[in-house]
């Protein structure tokens, strides 16, 4: 190889090797690659930020947007987690000798449990006064109150009522931020309201939720630890309630308290779309007489009452389905007795106030100071008026059985057994011996016993037959007429024309109850 083509190799060999270099050196230094036709085709093809539209109509979901918002900061450094703890102590557990408890598995030892639970509350007082639900805090021997700001107060139980679920604790604070209480009665159906609380515990404290009031004035049967006096006058609503919101507050969008969170309606346990307040009006009453005396005062008729139901309204010629109608008088020392009102009548007013249902005339009256007189207005067969001055008692929680005072002879029956009362549809029998032993009929409780009732008739869904669904009712009179035997019934029956509505007195064994009960008769012979 010549000298002159041994440079070129050598020229040659260095620009590849500079070039190496540089690419290395590039490479260490990280470069850009891309041309700046490249760059700018990059950018291009980003996504480029949208504006927030300018939506007019949407202008009041927003207002209602803030409001809620606003609503839930200034009420929930009111609202408070309470933790409960009672002891469970053991019970019917064999006796172990001492020393030998290490020969025996736990559950075997006489060691008490330790029970705990979680709910809410909320302040009505800056000096530490908090409403919450009775069922929350019942039995418990310790009681904890966490605050918002995750302050822990040990709490003393000033006072708890079972019949309305109301429960008032007081913990040594001073400056707490009380919410405001309303007006319950004001509240409508379909106003938005927040409930807050602490659902399912530790996890999900202070939790806000939303809905409407759905319903007033329901009564909801099958709730724990409620006596006779037990008033029910529920706000529903559908905001999402949850174990552990028993006792939290429901709020008004203008930031009042309207309820306390207290009952779902769930067949899981958990939110199903129906969630019941306690009027804050009904909490209100409840609490101060906690607060003051320390226990509640609490009056009555002496009376059983239910809701008013169609026949009953017709029966007495009121326009509307309103008012409360007396079932039973249940103890002859009632002082609705002595005043002259009389099972069957339906009280429409108190003291001038109209009565629209149960749980409403069970505030009327139950928060009235025993020995008190009030105005009961009555409406009667015919559209009859009447007004008695009724001296109030004492509530008797305790169940109240009507008592004994005369017994007749039983008649036996002229027709067949079983015979059916189209007119009622219905199939009854005497009460002999042998049934009053079996049922264990008061001697004054005499009358037919309802075997059958047709599905779909007359009597059907009020009178009972099955001992299954409380039954067997026993008929004791029509329109004011005893009933010992099915010639008594019939000709009773006959009496009224068909179509019209007849009033019955009814006693049922298994609940050792009396009632009444008005059915329209049907065509039948």
């Amino acid at each position: 190889m010549s000298a002159r083509s041994l440079n070129w190799l050598k020229f040659g060999g260095l620009v590849a090797l500079a070039f190496a270099l540089g690419l290395l050196f590039a490479g260490l230094l990280d470069l850009p690659i891309r041309s700046s036709a490249q760059e700018q085709e990059r950018q291009a093809s980003a996504i480029a930020p949208v504006p927030a539209p300018s939506i007019p109509a949407a202008r009041p979901l927003r207002d209602l947007s803030e409001a809620f918002a606003a609503v839930a900061e200034h009420v929930k450094p009111s609202v408070v987690y309470i933790r409960s703890q009672r002891t469970e102590h053991a019970s019917q557990q064999p006796h172990i000798p001492p020393g030998m408890e290490r020969f025996f598995s736990p559950r075997f030892r006489q060691q008490p449990e330790i029970e705990q639970g979680s709910g809410s509350g909320f302040i009505v007082s800056a000096d530490g006064y908090i409403l919450t639900n009775n069922h929350v805090v019942e039995g418990a021997e310790q009681v904890i109150v966490r605050l918002l700001d995750r302050r822990e107060f040990k709490a003393k139980v000033v006072g708890t009522d079972a019949n309305t679920d109301v429960a008032v604790l007081k913990i040594d604070a001073r400056s707490l931020p009380p919410v405001a209480l309303g007006n319950s009665e004001d509240a409508r159906v379909g106003e938005w309201v927040l409930a807050i609380g602490n659902p399912l515990g530790e996890g999900l404290t202070f939790t806000v939720t939303s809905g409407i009031v759905s319903a007033k004035g329901r009564a909801l049967s099958g709730l724990p630890g409620r006596g006779q006096g037990s008033i029910q006058d529920f706000i529903q609503t559908d905001a999402a309630i949850n174990p552990g919101n028993s006792g939290g507050p429901l709020v008004s969008v203008g930031g009042e308290v309207i309820g306390i969170n207290s009952a779902i309606a769930s067949e899981t346990g958990f939110y199903s779309g129906y969630g019941f307040a306690i009027p804050i009006n009904l909490a209100r009453t409840v609490m101060n007489q906690l607060i003051t005396d320390g226990k509640v005062h609490r009056a009555a008729l002496g009376v059983s009452i239910d809701n008013v139901n169609l026949n009953d309204a017709a029966y007495v010629g009121l326009p509307e389905i309103r008012g409360v109608v007396v079932k039973d008088i249940p103890s002859d020392d009632s002082p609705a007795k002595a005043a002259g009102i009389e099972p069957g009548d339906i009280i429409v007013a108190v003291d001038g106030k109209p009565v629209e249902y149960v749980g409403q005339l069970q505030q009327v009256i139950g928060f009235r100071r025993p020995g008190d007189v009030v105005k009961v207005e009555v409406a009667r067969k015919g559209g009859v008026r009447k007004t008695f001055n009724v001296k109030l008692q004492p509530l008797n929680d305790a169940p109240q059985v009507a008592s004994g005072d005369t017994a007749g002879d039983t008649d036996r029956a002229d027709s067949p057994t079983g015979a059916a009362m189209n007119r009622l549809g219905i199939s009854v029998e005497p009460v002999t011996p042998d049934a009053a032993h079996q049922l264990q009929l008061p001697a004054d409780a005499r009358g037919l016993i309802v075997t059958d009732v047709t599905p779909g008739g007359p009597a059907w869904e009020v009178l009972f037959d099955d001992p299954q669904r409380g039954g067997p009712d026993v008929i004791l009179s029509i329109e004011g007429k005893p009933v010992r035997s099915e010639a008594d019934l019939r000709k009773a029956l006959m009496a009224e024309k068909p179509g019209s509505i007849v009033t019955l007195r009814i006693f049922n064994p298994r609940a050792q109850t009396r009632r009444v009960e008005r059915i329209r008769l049907g065509e039948g012979n």
